[in-house]
């Protein structure tokens, strides 16, 4: 599964975070089309041929003034309360999406959860464990990367807790 050429060691910071921690993965690439209704992480599922379960998407919220990651299937919706209460916060909202590509140093749409510019904390949500593998961002708009959710959570040193909801 572990994609070795000379364009992973050298792609984006979040597959060069891979490669560097030598964590087996496979890159998908797709062409995004911007008039696509379905939302990037359906649209990554569809063109892919994968369950769109098995597809995270990358949120960026504010818990308590502090920036805080999220990773919920894309076919459901984070459950903002959930969030907050799994970093010990009280209240949460999404974050300025300026803000959150500052912080990550990724575009929305290709907001990764490995290798952003500042390390953010991550809520991953339980599904993840309903897989073997599961695909997430790559840093990207057009590009998925697939990797155990063992090294998906251990590389963003993620809590895991029932964050999503369909």
């Amino acid at each position: 599964m572990a994609r070795k050429d000379a364009r992973a060691s050298t792609g984006t910071p979040a597959l060069v975070a891979l490669v560097a921690a030598g964590v087996p993965h496979t890159a998908h690439t797709y062409e995004h089309d911007p008039a696509s209704d379905l939302g990037y992480g359906l649209e990554a599922a569809q063109v892919l041929g994968v369950p769109p379960e098995q597809v995270f998407k990358t949120l960026v919220a504010e818990v308590d003034g502090t920036l805080t990651v999220a990773v919920v299937p894309v076919t459901g919706r984070l459950d903002l309360k959930a969030l907050a209460a799994a970093v010990g916060g009280k209240r949460a909202a999404m974050a300025d999406p300026h803000a959150a590509e500052r912080a990550t140093g990724y575009v929305v749409g290709g907001i990764s959860p490995l290798g952003q510019r500042t390390a953010l904390r991550t809520v991953v949500d339980e599904t993840v464990w309903l897989f073997d593998t599961v695909l997430v961002s790559g840093g990207r708009r057009g590009l998925d990367v697939e990797l155990a959710p063992d090294d998906l959570v251990r590389l963003t040193d993620a809590v895991v807790a029932d964050v999503g909801r369909s």
